[in-house]
């Protein structure tokens, strides 16, 4: 997870679509590795997906369920071998370009929206029907409109075990891991242009230093808290996975407000340290064809808080704070 953490921090630093493709790509590989080796089709299906150097993607949100990714309305169902699946989904992340999906829905369709299972669907197996745009402020390279899904194939695709526990275990902390670590990458990039622009300003009035100094000291501060606080919680996650750990304490409530806390502070964090640089290039920093230009990353950082929208992770954790008690 540190290294992957790190690959994220640097895309990010370049290209924050091309670093949230990547980091969505890996969760779902993930989710595959952590919890569906135990079968043998899964076991061949991650040897292809090396090979092959396929792109997955993922269809977890749902019309009508109010972006809950841990409730479903569709239901997968199964006869002589064969699932069948169709779902409406509000977003699917470069799913025109992606080679396969992995799709949350009810184990049954008697199954309460609770119980979930994952479903592997491949190219050729299901079609895809756009159902909305995705003109957006920010993030537009991860192309993320809605689809109509209708897929159909072999029962062995549908990943062992529930969606519950991929998601605790590794959906969650690798989303808030990966995003978190992109995240850094947009205002480590921010900071390094608002850092040329006070030290050419400095340059040109050799023997003061300027004004914009003291706020670059300010911002590089929120940036260091920022990394350091992505760091050690990837480094958390990854020892956590070592077998003289107790994984299993280290994913119970405890550490899942310590990953929420994560999203929603680095998410935060973002936005004020990009516009900290913004501030401190001025009108350079506002124009397009500026090499201080920060639009991309104002544009971009604005969708990390919505992104599971803040607000609901809030909520989430004030219900398990009326529960859980400090360790």
């Amino acid at each position: 997870m540190t290294e992957m953490s790190e690959v994220c921090a640097a895309l990010g630093q370049y290209c924050a679509s091309t670093a949230m493709v990547f980091a969505m790509h890996q969760i779902q590989v993930a989710c595959i590795v952590r919890h569906g080796l135990g079968s043998q089709m899964f076991r061949d299906y991650c040897a292809e997906l090396v090979e092959r150097q396929m792109l997955l993607a993922s269809a977890t949100s749902e019309v009508g369920v109010g972006g809950d990714t841990r409730s479903s309305i569709c239901a997968v169902e199964v006869a002589d071998g064969i699932f069948t699946l169709n779902k409406d989904a509000t977003t699917v992340s470069y799913g025109a370009n992606a080679d396969d999906l992995l799709v949350t829905c009810r184990r049954s369709v008697d199954a309460a929206r609770s119980d979930q299972v994952v479903v592997l669907a491949r190219r050729g197996q299901y079609r895809l029907d756009q159902t909305t745009n995705w003109d957006t402020l920010g993030m537009r390279g991860t192309c993320s409109p809605g689809y109509r899904l209708s897929s159909s194939g072999p029962a062995a695709q549908i990943l062992p075990g529930s969606f519950a526990d991929a998601s605790s275990h590794t959906m969650v902390p690798y989303s808030h891991i990966l995003w978190s670590s992109l995240w850094l990458g947009i205002a480590t990039d921010a900071v390094t242009r608002a850092a040329r622009f006070v030290r050419a300003e400095a340059r040109s009035k050799p023997g003061t230093t300027p004004p914009t100094a003291l706020r670059l000291a300010e911002v590089s501060n929120d940036l260091h808290t920022m990394r350091a606080m992505v760091r050690d919680m990837a480094r958390e996650f990854t020892d956590a996975q070592s077998p003289n750990e107790d994984a299993e304490a280290l994913l119970g409530m405890g550490f899942a407000l310590k990953m929420n806390n994560l999203k929603i502070a680095s998410s935060t964090l973002l936005v004020k340290i990009v516009h900290q640089a913004l501030l401190l290039c001025g009108i350079l920093g506002y124009k397009n064809d500026s090499p201080f230009s920060l639009c991309r990353h104002l544009r971009d950082a604005y969708s990390a808080p919505l992104m599971i929208g803040n607000d609901r992770i809030f909520a989430k954790n004030a219900s398990m704070l009326l529960v859980h008690k400090d360790d």
